[in-house]
């Protein structure tokens, strides 16, 4: 998995003791027990030690950020309760252990850990049934919330895909480079869903919704009613209008059939022609290149991505690739593919035996427009992700929520997508849990990657603070006079501290 941390254990052997003075008012204390890493803080309810790794992808939060009595992973910007260990926010979906703690003669010593917390048995609405449709980030999301949150009623999650819920980010990166094995991306295993009684219908279309009677009908016949109705359908990628690109070697990059296909169909021999410098594009061609593959990147900016991050992020980027073998052709559209070659724009052309679509991905809203609620370039929705139709919710790619000083944002990053379906949960029982975060994602090309949080779809200057060119910097988007979005390589704690800048404003 795409793991950049080293959670190696730091710091003194609590089992051996530690003075009570050592550890600070703010912050946290990093130590381990018989190698474990542990974290220790002073927080409202005394001190407390939690396990020092992130239950996302082993983050050492010891490197992260305090805010109150959380802390935050400097990796994916996970969050926990430093009193509990719960995960409070996305990525992470799991608690993080609770160690003893045992005050003797002005030391403190930690020595074994405490049993998991049981939740309380939900009791909440027993009589109700919720359908989510969509088995993303988001959809799976809500669905675990939603028990957390106490719901009792019936819950059934309908998927088109054929795997159930898992680490979609990967696809593009470690599951297609062939550096994570199948079995890690799962989000959670078939027990998980029974014990939480989370019926999961996976190869399942839904044909149509019938909001004024409250009911989904499945292509199979099947009719579910519902009393709250959660969309969480995603998007699809784009394909090619120009002629050949529906030909069987020519694949999309979406799910983790996708990238097994691609997979099965490219060998050592294949020059593989990749359509778009996007995140996806890129992403792919650094995994094929791990795989030793020839790769050939097409794509219509003349520095990839910089329309997302400026040009001197896309510049190093480019560079970085070309540094581990790809071949760029920038400043072009493809236009056809046929005799194993892609045919450009300016009537030269590319060999390629085989094709990686990455052009990007539209919303899939047809259902939403079926259900008759209100739609402006995405689902518009309020701050706790419920529609025009109060019985119906919408989440991730096809949501238009309210982002910086009001204004509608659609943003189709996982993270986000999670964090809309835990605020989506509690909006579905009336619970206050409004979106206000500002959304983040990561981007990974061979050893560098790239934290940002915020949304700028444009802006009036970029300041940077440090070297792009030499991996260490933090660059601020600027639209009037404010900071709207920040990206940082090398600077994780830098990252989640522009996140807490940027709350309520991005």
């Amino acid at each position: 998995m795409s793991n950049d941390s080293d959670s190696a254990p730091v710091g003194p052997d609590f089992s051996q003791g530690v003075y009570a003075s050592t550890i600070p008012e703010d912050g946290v204390f990093a130590g381990h027990v018989n190698g474990e890493a542990i974290i220790v803080a002073r927080t409202s309810d005394g001190i407390v030690a939690l396990g020092g790794a992130c239950s996302h992808y082993s983050g050492p939060l010891h490197e992260g950020l305090r805010v109150g009595d959380t802390i935050n992973c400097p990796l994916h910007h996970a969050c926990f309760d430093l009193r509990t260990g719960r995960a409070l926010k996305a990525p992470a979906l799991a608690p993080v252990a609770r160690w003893k703690v045992d005050e003797e003669g002005g030391k403190v010593f930690i020595r074994e850990a405490l049993p998991d917390e049981v939740p309380p048995a939900p009791a909440l609405l027993a009589d109700k049934h919720f359908v989510i449709v969509g088995g993303g980030a988001s959809g799976f999301a809500a669905a675990q919330r939603l028990r957390q949150h106490g719901f009792a009623g019936g819950i059934t999650m309908i998927s088109a895909d054929a795997d159930a819920p898992y680490d979609r980010p990967n696809v593009s990166k470690d599951y297609l480079a062939g550096t994570a094995e199948p079995e890690w991306m799962p989000l959670k295993d078939e027990a998980f869903y029974a014990d939480l009684k989370i019926v999961v219908k996976l190869d399942t279309v839904v044909r149509s919704i019938d909001a004024g009677l409250r009911s989904v009908a499945l292509a199979s016949g099947e009719s579910l009613v519902y009393d709250k109705l959660l969309l969480a359908t995603g998007a699809e990628p784009i394909r090619p209008a120009a002629p050949g690109f529906d030909q069987p070697h020519v694949h999309t990059l979406r799910s983790m059939k996708d990238a097994e296909r691609v997979i099965a169909d490219v060998d050592s021999h294949d020059v593989v022609a990749v359509i778009g410098s996007s995140f996806i594009g890129l992403e792919a061609a650094a995994s094929l290149r791990h795989r030793g593959i020839e790769v050939h990147v097409i794509g219509p900016e003349l520095i990839p991505l910089r329309s997302k991050f400026g040009p001197s992020i896309g510049t190093m980027i480019k560079a970085l690739h070309e540094e581990n073998g790809v071949v760029f052709h920038l400043g072009r559209r493809a236009e056809g593919y046929a005799d194993g070659a892609v045919q450009l724009d300016d009537g030269s052309s590319v060999r390629a035996t085989r094709v990686v679509l990455g052009i990007g991905v539209k919303p899939r809203l047809q259902l939403a427009e079926a259900a008759g609620v209100r739609i402006e370039g995405g689902v518009l929705v309020d701050a706790s992700m419920r529609s025009s139709d109060p019985d119906i919710f919408a989440t991730g790619d096809i949501a238009r929520y309210p982002g910086r000083h009001g204004e509608p944002a659609r943003v189709e990053h996982w993270v986000l997508a999670e964090r809309h379906g835990q605020v989506a949960a509690a909006g579905m029982l009336d619970i206050d849990d409004p979106f206000e975060e500002p959304p983040f994602f990561w981007s990974v090309h061979y050893d560098t990657t790239i934290r940002y949080v915020g949304h700028a779809e444009d802006w009036d200057a970029i300041r940077e603070e440090g070297s792009v060119a030499d991996k260490d910097a933090e660059v601020r988007y600027e639209k009037d006079g404010r900071v709207i979005a920040v990206a940082t390589i090398n600077r994780d704690l830098d990252s989640l501290k522009a996140a807490e800048m940027l709350k309520g404003v991005a």
